[in-house]
């Protein structure tokens, strides 16, 4: 397979360092290689995208936008399969996983090519003659930095609303996943519609290029998915320039459970929700919250089910859960379950498989809101269990924590379900589901767990400026 290049107006760069290799989680074999990225490469591709934004008539062009996004989607969809088998191979997945995530751009790629004809205005007449005309105009370049737990689909979900508001963009992909970006990098290329230098990308090398991105004057907004720690540290990075940031960050989503909830739902529903992507989402449900009368139940059955989850390599269809990212994730992982047995009781030890960066689900019931294992993100299959008496209390522990990206409410009461849900402070709360995500419905946090929106109509936002132009009649 060809080293993973650099992708600069509409040419494809090799670095001129030493090849960077990509790593299989499940067994570490070598998928390939790539040229890691620089700062002087960044500051080529944010020139490249400036020059193209203003000098081309793509920031004026909504129609052409939209074709080039339809041409995105059509040929993600030709390539798929061989996206699909990328993934698993550098993220270790599961193929329905992989097959969903290509999907779910696909469709995002679609949605962004329909609004891109549709980035309305508005017009008043503030006085008889005095006319206000808002503009929505492209904010600019944008800069996009994609996590490696959803390396196609958390591409897309910026990318798609950038271009479709009329930006040019320089992206940066995770060192974890480069080919399958390089993948995707090789559907846009292939857009007729899509001029040179409108989307332009840099490999990372260790944190060069994500740094010399947010630095640079040339990049007007930087899109980031990823840890509220590094979200912070882009924020700072950002205000020399004063750019905007869209930061979809952290989560730690509680689900609450009452006691007159359909408790095969919910455990269905649950399993799935913690372990999708074996706990590697920011979305995943984390926290069990449930009421003290079904404890007992509930436990029994959570506890049956997370073992009956067989965990293995992506590609084989008896598997229902993958690999983490990498044998240091792994060991990082152990230790909080080391730790869980410290401070709470162990209900389901997760333990490695005798290979690759595997680690079987763990339950842990901890009473210690306070606690860092109930306060702290660990992106895992680990999941704690906390009890509740009253609807309040329900409340109060959903929001205990300073994260507020999604959450989950299982009742038949739709009265209780629509007050709990309007309570907890958290961008997205599902309703006796958990984990549904679609381009059409915005996602986002509150708290630390970031800025701004990403999917629906409200996805252009962080991508648009306002402009008043004012005029009186008879002036002109």
């Amino acid at each position: 397979m060809k080293a993973a290049q650099h992708y600069i107006n509409g040419e494809w760069v090799s670095g001129e360092g030493v090849l960077s290799q990509s790593t299989n989680p499940a067994d570490g074999s070598v998928v390939g290689h790539y040229h890691p990225g620089s700062a002087a490469l960044v500051t080529q591709a944010a020139n490249v995208a400036r020059a193209t934004f203003f000098n081309t008539p793509w920031a004026a062009s909504p129609r052409l936008r939209a074709a080039a996004l339809f041409e995105f989607a059509d040929r993600l969809e030709a390539a798929r399969d061989e996206i699909v088998e990328l993934i698993i191979a550098e993220n270790g997945k599961l193929r329905a996983e992989a097959i969903g995530e290509t999907m779910g751009a696909i469709s995002e790629a679609r949605y962004y090519g329909g609004l891109a004809r549709t980035v309305l205005g508005r017009t008043l007449e503030t006085a008889p003659g005095n006319f206000s005309l808002m503009h929505r105009e492209p904010a600019g370049v944008a800069g996009i930095i994609v996590p490696w737990n959803a390396p196609v689909t958390l591409l897309v979900r910026s990318l798609a609303p950038a271009l479709a508001a009329g930006c040019t963009c320089v992206i940066k992909p995770a060192d974890q996943t480069p080919l399958v970006h390089a993948r995707v990098m090789a559907c846009l290329a292939d857009c007729p519609s899509l001029d040179p230098g409108v989307v332009n990308s840099i490999n990372e090398n260790g944190s060069e290029v994500g740094q010399a991105m947010v630095a640079s004057p040339d990049i007007d907004v930087i899109s980031f998915t990823g840890s509220s720690k590094t979200g912070k540290l882009i924020m700072a990075g950002a205000a020399p320039t004063l750019k905007r940031v869209s930061l979809e960050l952290g989560g730690k989503a509680p689900s609450v459970i009452f006691s007159d909830a359909d408790l095969d739902l919910a455990v269905h529903e649950l399993t799935h929700g913690a372990l999708v992507m074996a706990g590697q989402i920011c979305v995943a449900a984390a926290r069990f919250l449930v009421h003290k009368s079904i404890q007992k139940e509930f436990e029994e059955r959570i506890i049956a089910a997370f073992k009956s989850v067989k965990v293995g390599r992506g590609g084989d269809p008896a598997s229902q859960m993958g690999s983490l990212i990498d044998v240091a994730n792994q060991k990082r992982l152990m230790n909080l379950i080391e730790q869980a047995g410290d401070e709470g009781e162990i209900l389901l030890k997760g333990e490695p498989l005798a290979s690759g960066a595997f680690l079987t689900p763990t339950l842990f019931r901890i009473d210690d809101i306070h606690s860092e294992l109930v306060q702290e993100e660990l992106f895992g299959p680990i999941v704690s269990v906390e009890t509740f008496e009253s609807e309040m209390e329900a409340i109060m522990k959903a929001n205990a924590t300073v994260y507020g990206l999604a959450a989950s409410v299982f009742t038949k009461d739709l009265n209780c379900a629509m007050r709990v849900s309007r309570a907890i402070r958290s961008g997205t709360v599902w309703l006796n589901s958990h984990t549904r995500l679609f381009a059409e419905g915005e996602t986002g946090g509150f708290g630390q767990s970031g800025l701004g929106r990403l999917h629906g109509v409200e996805g252009l936002n962080d991508f648009l400026e306002t402009k008043h132009v004012y005029l009186e009649a008879g002036t002109v």
